[in-house]
């Protein structure tokens, strides 16, 4: 399978986002094992939030983590979060890549970032990638990712140092509460029913019976690192969203991207969900949620509601970025289309809601 794709720079020029001679500096300093030679970036192209780098120095390769340009919003974009969970899951069976520096220090390159290891895979993100795949191994890897989640949820936070990652009493009433606050942070236009879809949400959050495992937030078949030949997961990506709470909000969110943006006509060719869910050939999202039930002590009961706030929250993260794009602060491309996503996925959250 191909690696990640990344957009091409010339060597002795510097993505947006890094300054290289700053960076080496601190890496000859903190380690200078990576700091060897001409320090040579690329932006790994698809993120849609944070900004991922591939970093060749030395004769290594590492990955850097940053946020994005400009409009950050809170708490939604930590690295040092980022960095404490991938180091307290090494040992466990999550693949997770290697941490290998932290730093807070937001002068160095304009913001705090992180290094990990570079993993050898493919991030499936379009109909590209995985159109060529045969029915048996889109099977054999949304089979995978479950299990995967299904690993992540039987965790023991304290068993990894993660007692105290997060609050898990009241996690999904919270949650409502921080994306509707980050929804006020990123309004920009008119956007119909979603403050209906907010209120119902808080009106009727769950206690949560299951809380109090480390949830991904943000857990998707793109999220993974993987291979096809042999099937297997890699690597779990993107954890900025990590906290303790819920594994059903994990369990929402994923339907929402599988099967309400993957498995939508109206959503075909959406640039989050275009190479996910049944639209791709996958299997269907009950199919997957039997999985993870067979695999996994979570008591899995009806999901509406976790659905619902699923769409409310990748609602609100596709208004966030289109809010940064129309201030010229994205990098790559498709962000252009991502505000297109909004109305449906609130559309979708107000029936999902409705039913509980």
């Amino acid at each position: 399978m191909t690696e990640p794709a990344v957009d091409a720079y010339a060597p002795t020029s510097a993505p947006r986002g890094l300054d290289l001679d700053r960076l080496h500096a601190y890496l000859a300093e903190h380690r200078p094992e990576l700091a060897g030679g001409e320090l040579r970036a690329t932006l790994i192209a698809g993120g849609k939030s944070n900004l991922t780098y591939l970093l060749r120095t030395g004769g290594h390769e590492v990955v850097l983590r940053r946020p994005p340009l400009g409009h950050v919003l809170a708490t939604a974009h930590d690295m040092a979060r980022e960095h404490r969970v991938i180091s307290a899951l090494a040992p466990t069976d999550v693949p997770v890549p290697a941490a290998l520096l932290l730093c807070t220090d937001p002068e160095v390159i304009g913001a705090p970032f992180y290094l990990m290891e570079r993993v050898r895979g493919e991030v499936l993100r379009s109909r590209s990638q995985t159109d060529p795949l045969h029915a048996d191994q889109r099977r054999a890897l949304a089979m995978a990712m479950m299990d995967t989640l299904a690993a992540l949820h039987t965790v023991d936070p304290a068993q990894v140092g993660l007692a105290d990652f997060g609050r898990p009493e009241g996690y999904l009433a919270r949650q409502v509460r921080r994306w509707a606050g980050q929804l006020d942070r990123s309004r920009s236009r008119d956007l119909p029913g979603i403050d209906e879809l907010r209120d119902r949400l808080a009106a009727t959050a769950p206690e949560g019976a299951n809380a109090g495992r480390i949830v991904h937030g943000d857990y998707r078949l793109d999220n993974l690192l993987v291979t096809a030949d042999p099937v297997a997961v890699r690597a779990v990506l993107d954890w900025e969203m990590a906290t303790l709470g819920d594994p059903l909000a994990d369990l929402g969110l994923l339907l929402t991207y599988w099967d309400v943006l993957g498995g939508s006509d109206a959503a075909a060719g959406n640039p989050v969900a275009d190479g996910l869910g049944p639209r791709a050939g996958f299997p269907g999202g009950a199919e997957l949620i039997e999985r993870y039930a067979g695999r996994s002590d979570v008591d899995v009961g009806p999901l509406h509601w976790h659905v619902a706030l699923g769409c409310f929250k990748l609602a609100v993260i596709c208004e966030g970025i289109h809010y940064r794009h129309t201030l010229g602060q994205t990098l790559g491309e498709g962000f252009d289309r991502i505000g297109d996503m909004v109305a449906p996925l609130v559309a979708h959250g107000l029936h999902a809601v409705r039913e509980k």
